[in-house]
Parts: structure tokens; C-alpha cells; sequence
């Protein structure tokens, strides 16, 4: 799947857009048939059982799956301070909402009774916070733990970024939830530690990130933190490491980490079969997960054209012109450059499961992809399917003649187009009409005249 910004920036990679290095832009020169890919996340459980378990504190917790459950690892932890974590995967899970009515995904209660209660109403519901859309995220976990009162908080994160060449530290004094805040309004809050990955982290980096958010009264406690989060870093192939906040609990003084973010390199996922069994498919577009067998890189998207495209750079430019001409992109699909026929045809199922598209773009530059193999996916995807909606297809490079004869020959109702602006323009306005079509309760059929293929 594609290496996109996910609909979601976590703290460290916001903080390195607005004040690091600039970033690098995607390479181009890709590998046949090897897809660039979306990155493992997984819940905040996952996380805490990792830190957990490589010498770095938390607070108790267990996951329920059940009310009982709950009702049974809330008692276990003997406090009056309970705290319960719907995990689902995004952003804004306390100031969310339940389509059932419940207010937020994070509650806190003083009884297992209570915690046994608020958990049955969050399991199989679904939490619609700000980075879920409308549609929500389905609740199958609630993590109970206990809640801790912190006293300072800090942020640190070790983060694989290539502005730096390998991985680096960033860290502030200033954690909890608003370090966005503190990004925008007082970027010298924060700051970075680069890390030689031949050398690894040195004594003198760590010491220098501890005096710079000012934890030199528990050096000890905070150097040790820093560097067991780095040989995790290492240990897991991972790509993002973020601990927000890093705490001291006013009432018992010790330093816990209270909220975590892992991300993990797909390409290692040899190394990490046990991780990645940890996946929830349940947090994902079942669209998504489809094309992924395929090596398809698919992002579902709000609008009502379909993208069909060979290469991440020619997918935004295809989407920024359909918007340039005021249409709206229902997806990102890109082939990639060894796609097959039956790839292609499987890349239109995919398209044309979201109700909402009422016209498809194919884009293609024929390089190491050859224009004549999208061409026999197009026209097999046409005949299986039996595509009722406008397909425009741009097809050039690589065979790009032999394509264009099969789709002339095929009398099949596929509009070519050699220019990239025309068939952007296109797509856009046959799209409004079979849009208002189906309001209307109209069906349009396209019929396509012998001068125009």
C-alpha cells in the first residue's frame, strides 16, 4: 500500500514538517512489482505491553473483551482510579462519541461496577472522533488501567526520518495533550538529537537531551527511559517510537509513560511475525486491505472519481488536476509498475465498490509498466464487470499504439483521450451527469461515437 502522510500526523512527524529539515521528496525510482507501503500501527495495548516488557514503566492495565472482563481486571488493580481506553485506532478518543450516544472513548470511574457498565457500552460500537470521519471506528477492545496524576509531563519520541539520515531523538518539556500547541506557538520547546545508526546512542546525547527538558533531578531514571526506547527502537524494526506523556506521578513520585504511538517498518516484516499478527484489520478500509492482496496501493477518499494511475507522484498530480477542474477524487489506486491484467481488473472491483463513484480516470505513463497490459485489464474489467459508469482512459509510453488499437477495437464504451487536461475535464463533467442521474433516478447509458475512440 502507498507511503502516503496518513489521514492522521502523529506529534513528531507535525513537529519535523513545520520545524525540521525539510523533508525529502519520495523517490521515484522504484523496483518493479515492490510497492512502497503503508507502515504497521497498532493499539495503545500493544504499545504498553512493549514497553512494559522491555524495562520501561507504565501503569497496570489489562485488555477486556467482555463486561465480565472488565468488571474482573478492574477489581484486580484495587484502586478507586480507574481509567478505560477504548482502543481504537485515531486521534480525539476522549472528545469522541459513540453512535450509541456515549460521550468519549476514554472514561474514568471509581468502581468495577461502573467500569463494567461503561465498557459494555463501548464494545462493538462505533467511536467517531475527529480523525475517523462520520463513519467511526469499531470499539472490540477497551484497555483498564489505572489512572496516575501527573505532576510534569514531557514528550519523547525516537523517530526513523530521513531529513536526518537515520533516527532521531525529539523531545520537550512540554508534554501532554496540547504539545501541538507548544509545536506552533514555541518550536525552541522542543528538540532533536540525531543518532548515528553504525554508533548508536551515545551517553553524551542522552545527557544533552535530559538538560535540555530539564530532568536532570531523576538523570538516572530518564537516561535509563531513553536508552531501553531506543534498543526497542532497534529491537522492533520500528519506525516511530512516541511516549506523550512522559510522567511524574504526584502521588507516589515515580516516572510513568501514560500514552504511547508505535509504528513499525512492513518491510520487516520477516523479522517481526509476531508483531505484525498483532495487525486489526477492523480499524481498516476493507477496501484497503483488498487491494493490498493484490499489491495494489489503495486510499479510499470522500469524493466521486475514481483514480486508476502507475506511480504515487502521477497519482497527487492526477487527483490535484481533477480538482484543478472541480471534480473530487473518490480514491488514490496506483498499479504500481508490474501490475497485471488481471491486477487491473481487480484494481476496477475495487474502484467500483464505492457506491459513491460515478466516473473513472486511467492515467498511465508506460515506462516499465506496458500501456497495452492496462489496456487488456480495462477491457476485461469492462466485459466481466459490465461497467455502467464513464471510464476516460490516458494512456502514453510503452506500447502506448497496441493499447490504444485494442481499446478502439474493443467497442466497448471506454473514451480515450491523449491529453491529460482534456481527459481531466472529461471525466469531471460526466461525472456530474451520471451524479445527478442517479439523484434523479435516471440511468444513463454512454454511447460513444466512432470519431471519438
Amino acid at each position: 500500500m502507498a507511503t502516503l502522510l496518513p489521514r492522521s500526523l502523529n506529534f513528531a512527524e507535525t513537529v519535523l514538517l513545520k520545524n525540521g529539515t525539510k523533508l525529502l521528496a519520495a523517490s521515484s525510482n522504484k523496483v518493479p512489482n515492490k510497492q512502497q507501503v503503508r507502515n504497521l500501527n497498532v493499539h495503545e495495548y500493544v504499545s504498553y505491553t512493549l514497553l512494559r516488557d522491555n524495562g520501561i514503566p507504565v501503569p497496570k492495565f489489562n485488555i477486556a473483551k467482555t463486561k465480565d472482563e472488565a468488571v474482573k481486571f478492574a477489581t484486580e488493580l484495587n484502586t478507586k482510579d480507574i481509567v478505560l481506553k477504548a482502543q481504537v485506532l485515531a486521534g480525539g478518543r476522549g472528545r469522541g462519541s459513540f453512535k450509541n450516544g456515549l460521550k468519549g472513548g476514554v472514561r474514568m470511574v471509581d468502581t468495577p461496577e461502573k467500569a463494567g457498565d461503561i465498557v459494555g457500552k463501548m464494545l462493538k460500537q462505533y467511536l467517531v472522533t475527529k480523525q475517523t470521519g462520520a463513519a467511526g471506528r469499531i470499539c472490540n477492545m477497551v484497555m483498564v488501567t489505572e489512572r496516575k496524576f501527573p505532576r510534569r509531563e514531557y514528550y519523547v519520541a525516537v523517530m526513523m526520518e530521513r531529513s536526518f539520515n537515520g533516527p532521531v531523538i525529539i523531545a520537550s518539556s512540554q508534554g501532554g495533550v496540547n504539545i501541538e500547541d507548544v509545536a506552533a506557538e514555541n518550536p525552541e520547546a522542543i528538540t532533536y538529537e540525531p543518532i548515528d545508526i553504525v554508533k548508536g546512542i551515545t551517553d553524551d546525547q542522552v545527557c544533552r537531551v535530559i538538560e535540555k527538558i530539564g530532568l536532570q533531578e531523576h538523570s538516572a531514571e530518564a537516561a535509563d527511559m531513553i536508552k531501553k526506547l531506543y534498543e526497542l527502537f532497534l529491537k522492533k524494526d520500528a519506525l516511530l517510537i512516541e511516549v506523550n506523556p512522559y510522567a511524574e506521578d504526584a502521588i507516589s513520585g515515580k516516572f510513568f509513560c501514560l500514552d504511547a504511538k508505535f509504528r513499525f517498518d512492513d518491510n520487516a516484516e520477516f523479522r517481526q511475525k509476531d508483531l505484525f499478527k498483532l495487525r486489526d484489520t477492523t480499524q481498516e478500509d476493507a477496501k484497503e486491505i483488498e487491494a493490498a492482496k493484490f499489491d495494489l496501493n489503495y486510499i479510499a477518499l470522500d469524493g466521486n472519481i475514481g483514480c486508476m494511475v502507475n506511480g504515487a507522484g502521477l497519482a497527487m498530480a492526477t487527483m490535484d488536476i481533477i480538482k484543478l477542474y472541480g471534480g473530487d477524487p473518490a480514491n488514490f489506486l496506483d498499479v504500481g509498475g508490474g501490475a497485471t491484467a488481471q491486477a487491473v481488473t481487480e484494481a476496477f472491483k475495487i474502484i467500483l465498490s464505492d457506491p459513491n463513484v460515478s466516473a473513472i480516470l486511467v492515467n498511465i505513463f508506460g515506462g516499465i509498466m506496458r500501456c497495452d497490459v492496462i489496456a487488456e485489464g480495462i477491457i476485461n474489467a469492462a466485459k466481466n464487470l459490465d461497467i455502467q459508469i464513464p471510464v476516460i482512459v490516458r494512456l502514453q509510453g510503452t506500447k502506448v499504439t497496441e493499447a490504444r488499437k485494442l481499446i478502439a477495437e474493443s467497442g466497448l464504451r471506454i473514451v480515450p483521450r491523449d491529453d491529460l487536461d482534456e481527459a481531466a475535464q472529461l471525466v469531471v463533467q460526466l461525472s456530474e451527469i451520471v451524479a445527478l442521474a442517479k439523484k434523479a433516478g435516471v440511468e444513463v447509458r454512454l454511447q460513444i461515437p466512432k470519431y471519438m475512440m
